[in-house]
């Protein structure tokens, strides 16, 4: 099968994660897909951010939830990594896009590309983050069936199996990727500082998701499978028998051209990556 290269946020070591310019490389690179994680903001607008809060990505602080659409575009989404943005790609303040303003742009290539949607949780409004995301793209004309949305292929994912499941009931489990990974100190820390609880009260739950994420996959429904990189070489055992039982795996992240060699060489069909030019060009995908 073909190998697929998906934009991780974007062209993410170009510009910064998440951000117009870095999607717009990602078309201009010839990603094959572009992955973008959402939240909601407090006025019920599907956003492109990966944080629950703006402190890391931002000239600001405080959590996405809590700001207003206007608030979030207000903010500068991008000097922490490269403020030279070409003027094609937007002005400096205009570079956090809302989900329907992605998909804006991925018509605009022209092109049959895929758009990974990470569902990201907790999240302070539940499950009217999956909610608001299903009614932007059902009006945008997306088909539920085919998630097809003009010559753009949608696909779902999270890390969260409540939220993989509760999509199943509303997409095709073709179309929904459960991820999974190995609960680190990073990922730990970013909940922490974001207010969700205690530190060991955080761990545990993150702990509890993998468990019952690797389970959900075990059961063979969710057809899209979303191990890290990491996980793949910790866990050959478990990862060969999902991709045995014929799920599609879309592996994150992958810089390295060494682990994409390796990962093709498992069988693996989609690779994510913040460099896709390179490693396209590193598989002979140009």
């Amino acid at each position: 099968m073909q190998t697929l290269v998906y934009a991780h946020r974007g062209s993410s070591s170009v510009y910064a994660e998440n951000t117009r310019a870095a999607y717009m490389q990602a078309l201009a690179d010839g990603a094959d897909g572009i992955e973008c994680d959402i939240h909601l903001s407090s006025d019920g607008f599907v956003v492109c951010h990966h944080d629950p809060t703006v402190d890391r990505t931002s000239d600001s602080s405080g959590r996405v939830g809590e700001k207003a659409l206007a608030e979030l575009k207000a903010l500068d989404f991008s000097s922490w990594k490269n403020p030279k943005i070409p003027a094609s790609y937007g002005k400096l303040h205009e570079q956090l896009v809302t989900l329907g303003e992605l998909v804006e742009l991925m018509r605009d290539a022209g092109r049959p590309v895929g758009l990974a949607v990470e569902v990201k949780h907790p999240s302070p409004y539940g499950r009217q983050l999956e909610e608001a995301m299903i009614a932007e793209l059902r009006a945008l004309g997306w088909e539920p069936e085919t998630s097809m949305l003009g010559e753009i292929y949608v696909s779902f994912m999270s890390f969260d199996p409540g939220s993989v499941r509760y999509l199943m009931k509303r997409i095709p489990p073709v179309h929904v990727c459960q991820l999974v990974t190995e609960v680190d100190e990073e990922w730990i820390d970013e909940l922490v500082k974001a207010g969700e609880s205690d530190r060991a009260g955080v761990a545990a739950v993150l702990a509890s998701a993998m468990t019952e994420g690797v389970e959900l996959l075990n059961s063979g429904v969710p057809q899209l499978a979303g191990p890290g990189v990491a996980y793949m070489r910790k866990h050959p055992r478990v990862t060969n028998g999902w991709l045995a039982r014929g799920a599609t795996f879309r592996v994150w992240t992958v810089d390295d051209p060494a682990d994409a060699s390796y990962l093709v060489g498992r069988g693996v069909t989609q690779l994510t990556s913040n460099v896709p030019a390179l490693i396209k060009a590193h598989l002979g995908l140009d």
